[in-house]
C-alpha cells in the first residue's frame, strides 16, 4: 500500500459501506457478544472457598437422616476431587446462587444436594448460551442490540473515514524512511482511539447495562424493567449517575479499540497487498476478503482481552454518590481481579470473544469491500485524486 493513497474513497461511500458492514456484522454476531459479557461479569471464588462454604452449610443442619447425610458426604467428596487439581483457577460463568468450582471452562457438572440446591462447575460459551436460552428465552441473546445498531453507523463512519484521513496525513508528513506498514498501523491505532471516545464507550455502557440487568425471565417479571432501550438507558444513567457514567471504562476501551484497529487494518492491508501481488488481481473476491478479515481480526483479542474484562466490569458497576466504586482504574482493576479470582480471570470470555470478533471482522471487511465496489460500479461515488 502506498504512502497516503493516491486515490481516496469518497466520504459518503465510506459512511454507507461502513454502516452496511456494521449492521450486517452486528445482527449476525451479537449473541456471541452477550455470551462473552455474561461470562466476564460472573465472579468466581476459589475452590477452597467453595469447599468451605459447602462444609459450613452442612454443619448448619443439626438434624439429618442417614440418607441425607450420605448424599451430602458424596457431594463433598465430589467437590474435593474436582477442586484439588485446579485450586484458585477461574474461567467460566456461574449463577450467583450456585456454589462455584474451579476447573475446565468446557466442563459442566452438577452435584444435586438435598432441598433443591445445586453445585455447578464452570461452563464454557456453549453451556452459557444454553443456560441463557433456557432461563430467559432466545431473544435474551439479543439484549443490547439496539445500542449496537444505534452506534454502528457513526462508529463505522468514524472508523473508516478517520483511518483514511489519518493515513493520508501521515503519508504526507512522515519521513521517507517510515514504511507503509508503520503508517497503516499508526492510522489504525488513532482511528480506534477516535471511535472509542466519540461512540464506542457510551454505546457499550448502555449495551452492557441492558445485557446484564436480569439473570432470568422470573427475575424480570418480578420487578420493573429498568433499562428498555438505548435512549432510555442513556437518559437513566445520566439522570441517576451523571454524564460521566457514560464514559466508565474509557481508558481500557480506548486501549482495546486502538489495539484492535491497529491490528485489523495492518493485518488486513498487509495480507491483501501480498495476495493481490501474488495473484495479479486488481481487487479481492468476496471470499478472499472474508478470510483475510477473519485472520486479521483474531490478532487483537488474544493480546488485549484483560482490557476487555476490566472495561466490562467497570461499565457494569453502578456509581453511587459518596461511595467509591469497586473498580476505579485499569491497573487497580487488573490487580483486584487477579487477586480475588486468579490471573486466568483476565482472559474470561476469550473463546466467545474470538468467535465473535473473527467472523465479525470477516463479515465487516467482506461487506465493506463488496458494498464499496457496487456503489462505485453504479456510479454513485467516484474516487477522488
Amino acid at each position: 500500500m502506498s504512502r497516503g493513497n493516491k486515490k481516496n474513497q469518497h466520504v459518503g461511500l465510506q459512511l454507507l459501506a461502513g454502516g452496511a458492514a456494521g449492521f450486517v456484522e452486528s445482527s449476525i454476531c451479537h449473541p456471541l457478544d452477550t455470551i462473552k459479557t455474561r461470562m466476564q461479569l460472573r465472579k468466581q471464588p476459589s475452590a477452597a472457598a467453595s469447599l468451605t462454604n459447602t462444609t459450613v452449610a452442612m454443619k448448619r443442619s443439626s438434624v439429618a437422616d442417614p440418607t441425607t447425610m450420605a448424599l451430602r458426604a458424596r457431594a463433598l467428596s465430589s467437590l474435593s476431587s474436582l477442586a484439588e487439581p485446579t485450586a484458585g483457577s477461574s474461567g467460566g460463568l456461574h449463577e450467583p446462587s450456585s456454589t462455584t468450582l474451579s476447573g475446565s471452562s468446557r466442563a459442566t457438572r452438577a452435584v444435586h444436594l438435598p432441598q433443591g440446591s445445586t453445585v455447578m462447575a464452570p461452563m464454557g460459551p456453549f453451556g452459557t448460551a444454553r443456560r441463557i436460552v433456557q432461563r430467559e428465552g432466545v431473544l435474551a441473546l439479543y439484549k443490547g442490540l439496539t445500542a449496537v445498531w444505534m452506534g454502528i453507523v457513526p462508529k463505522m463512519a468514524i472508523r473508516f473515514v478517520s483511518f483514511e484521513q489519518y493515513r493520508d496525513f501521515l503519508g504526507r508528513v512522515a519521513p521517507s524512511s517510515v514504511n507503509a506498514t508503520a503508517i497503516t498501523f499508526s492510522a489504525g491505532l488513532m482511528s480506534g482511539l477516535t471511535e472509542a471516545i466519540l461512540v464506542v464507550t457510551p454505546a457499550e455502557v448502555c449495551k452492557i447495562r441492558m445485557q446484564s440487568q436480569y439473570n432470568s425471565m422470573v427475575e424480570a417479571a418480578a420487578r420493573h424493567r429498568k433499562y428498555t432501550n438505548v435512549f432510555q438507558t442513556a437518559l437513566t444513567i445520566v439522570r441517576e449517575e451523571g454524564f460521566g457514567a457514560l464514559y466508565q471504562g474509557l481508558i481500557p476501551t480506548m486501549m482495546r479499540q486502538g489495539c484492535n484497529q491497529a491490528a485489523n487494518f495492518t493485518g488486513y492491508n498487509f495480507f491483501k497487498n501480498k495476495l493481490l501481488q501474488s495473484t495479479q488481481q486488481t481487487d479481492l473476491y468476496p471470499y478472499q476478503s472474508l478470510v483475510l478479515g477473519g485472520l486479521s481480526g483474531g490478532i487483537g483479542p488474544l493480546i488485549n482481552n484483560p482490557l476487555d474484562v476490566v472495561k466490562t466490569r467497570m461499565q457494569k458497576q453502578v456509581i453511587h454518590p459518596g461511595k467509591t466504586p469497586k473498580y476505579t482504574g485499569l491497573g487497580q482493576a487488573c490487580s483486584l481481579i487477579a487477586k480475588e479470582e486468579g490471573t486466568a480471570a483476565l482472559w474470561k470470555g476469550i473463546t466467545p470473544r474470538l468467535l465473535r470478533i473473527m467472523p465479525g471482522q470477516a463479515i465487516t471487511f467482506m461487506t465493506y469491500e463488496f458494498v464499496s465496489s457496487k456503489l462505485q460500479q453504479y456510479g454513485l461515488f467516484k474516487k477522488t485524486v
